[in-house]
């Protein structure tokens, strides 16, 4: 109300927009703070002259992931995907770059160093010593502080941009201590395609220290040459002698399906994949194997055995009625013996759980842990033989351990994903399937990282705006370029302008490529020199004869469901695949790059 004597002031449009958006911004820093989420930017704003000495990081190790005053067991955020943020200046610089034409890098690139991606100095959290006698409080309470302490340490001696994202949430670390310590056999599993990202030196280190076994598991061996997956077997093998190997996929490939990788796309048409719920997987035979050996006749595993050789008999008669149902269902999937459930870490438990004997009670408990999206929920559903796990191709999607019998002798325990410290480049990680594509603010430097490794125009099919019929040579692209062809070739238009949707034609390609249909293998170092020699390696035979072997089988996949429509992009939609008999060509998945 105006002043006595005073006219009423005009409250012009600039004013009330300024207003709105003061209003928006209060409110995301209001539930950013309840969420336990750092606002970068609205940090730099507030810090005045005299804190600019604060150290890198610091703004990162916030000591509570929940609102005050809220239980634990009812607040859905507990476990909570926590990463940091891009700057402004990050994502202008990204889009900068996405309009410099790409050089096409040599095979050599390919090639990484895992020494290179983990340094000595980078360890990984580790649980305080702890009694039976400590209450949940105080023992919660050194937890928090310890956890205060290491992030402190780590992004004191390291730099932000030098160290990769990496999960800042307590909570979800206290799941993974909590699995190693019941576990007899630690499952390590990665993806085929990034093994040396996903496989940290330091957890390895920790489980051997516990005096558990650790098994490392190449999964998803169908989207990699059995030369490839021959070569990280042996590279893990000679670096780490106790280390034991095994190659597994949930959903194996035949002859026939194997030659579709990274071919060209012809003609992309959408369909739905609808999984069965039915699995006849790659590697259960050989894990088996490798559990007699550390067991040493201490559990009955015949069970187990003769479930590998009932499942591996081919089914002609799979219950349609799963068909409908996807990847996406509710995580609280029945399991073999109805036994699943979710444990609170930092309950009462503490008192009642006995002190850690091998396995106990004449059981073998199998833990699962690794990197986000690396197919640990996809092994154990391939283990048991059918869906008991809720799986997704969004970082994060498990939030809690889960125990699974096997048999009565045989118990699974899934834990949910961690990315540790490491000094791996954003694009990588997000193309390793670590970073979340939703939360990607700009996507086209990941583009360009893909593009400089693949030859994405001929894969893809696309044609240069600026090519002239008489050139002999074609005109480079560059990220954004690949962008705007690809959004115009599958039509995606802005709502209003109809314009082409550059961002999310991106944001389609890096989906595409994590999924494995843009298939990007990393390599072992020396191994574009001694190529030939893998490729005749006995090992090699062996994994092509392992995936020959379930050749034929049924009950994985329904393909009589195929429609042209456009996919959601949320995290959440349903897994789609392509119609590879309209667009696939080339048997070898790497046949354009030997074409360089």
């Amino acid at each position: 109300m105006a002043p006595p004597g005073h006219r009423k002031v005009a409250f012009s449009a600039k004013q009330k927009k300024e207003q709105l958006k003061e209003r928006r911004d209060r409110k995301k820093n209001e539930l950013r703070d309840e969420f336990g989420i750092v606002d970068h930017r609205a940090k730099k704003k507030q810090q005045s002259p005299n804190r600019g000495s604060t150290k890198p990081g610091q703004e990162l190790n916030e000591p509570s992931n929940f609102s005050k005053g809220a239980s634990k067991m009812r607040n859905p955020n507990r476990y909570r995907l926590l990463l940091k943020v891009d700057t402004n200046e990050d994502v202008e610089r990204g889009k900068a770059l996405s309009r410099v034409p790409i050089l096409p890098l040599s095979e050599e690139a390919l090639e990484i160093n895992l020494d290179e991606i983990y340094s000595s100095d980078l360890d990984m959290p580790k649980r305080p010593v702890w009694t039976y006698s400590l209450s949940r409080e105080t023992l919660e309470t050194n937890e928090e502080k310890y956890f205060k302490n290491y992030l402190d340490d780590m992004f004191g001696k390291h730099a932000n941009d030098e160290l990769s994202y990496v999960e800042l949430n307590l909570e979800t670390w206290r799941q993974l201590w909590r699995v190693l310590e019941m576990s007899d056999v630690v499952l390590l599993i990665t993806d085929i395609r990034h093994p040396a990202i996903h496989f940290p030196p330091a957890l390895y280190k920790h489980i051997r220290e516990l005096s558990k076994h650790v098994v490392l598991v190449l999964n998803k061996i169908d989207l990699a040459p059995p030369s490839l997956v021959a070569a990280w077997k042996y590279y893990f093998l000679n670096k780490f002698p106790d280390l034991h190997v095994v190659c597994f996929t949930s959903l194996p490939k035949d002859e026939e399906d194997r030659k579709f990788l990274n071919s060209t796309f012809e003609q992309m048409t959408v369909q739905k994949k609808r999984m069965r719920r039915n699995y006849t997987a790659v590697g259960p035979k050989q894990l088996l194997q490798v559990c007699e050996q550390i067991v040493c006749g201490k559990v009955d595993l015949s069970s187990w055995k003769e479930k590998i050789e009932f499942d591996a008999m081919p089914n002609e008669f799979t219950d349609e009625s799963d068909d409908e149902n996807t990847d996406e269902e509710d995580d609280n999937e029945g399991n073999v013996d109805g036994t699943q459930k979710e444990l609170d870490y930092g309950k009462d438990e503490y008192d009642q759980h006995k002190r850690y004997q091998f396995c106990q009670n004449d059981i073998l408990t199998i833990g699962c842990c690794g990197y986000p999206n690396v197919g640990k929920s996809s092994v154990i559903n391939g283990l048991v033989g059918r869906k008991v796990v809720s799986v997704s191709r969004t970082p994060g999607h498990t939030k809690y351990f889960q125990t699974i019998f096997l048999t009565k002798q045989v118990k699974l325990c899934d834990s949910p994903g961690l990315v540790f410290p490491s000094f791996v480049c954003k694009p990588m990680q997000v193309l390793a399937g670590i970073y979340p594509i939703s939360q990607l603010r700009e996507p086209y430097t990941t583009v360009r990282y893909l593009a400089e490794r693949l030859p994405l125009p001929q894969i893809l099919k696309l044609k240069h705006p600026d090519a002239k019929s008489n050139e002999q040579e074609a005109p480079r692209w560059s990220a954004y370029q690949l962008c705007d062809a690809w959004a115009e070739m599958r039509g995606f238009v802005t709502a209003r302008a109809a314009r082409s949707d550059v961002y999310r034609a991106a944001n389609h390609l890096l989906r595409t490529a994590c999924e494995g249909r843009i298939c990007l293998c990393m390599r072992p170092m020396n191994y574009s020199k001694n190529k030939e020699e893998w490729t005749n390696h006995p090992e090699t035979h062996e994994i092509l004869k392992l995936q020959e072997m379930h050749k034929g089988v049924t009950g994985i996949k329904d393909e009589t469901d195929t429609s042209k429509t456009e996919e959601d992009e949320d995290d959440e939609e349903s897994s789609s695949d392509y119609d590879a008999k309209n667009y696939c060509e080339s048997y070898n998945p790497y046949s354009l790059l030997a074409e360089d």
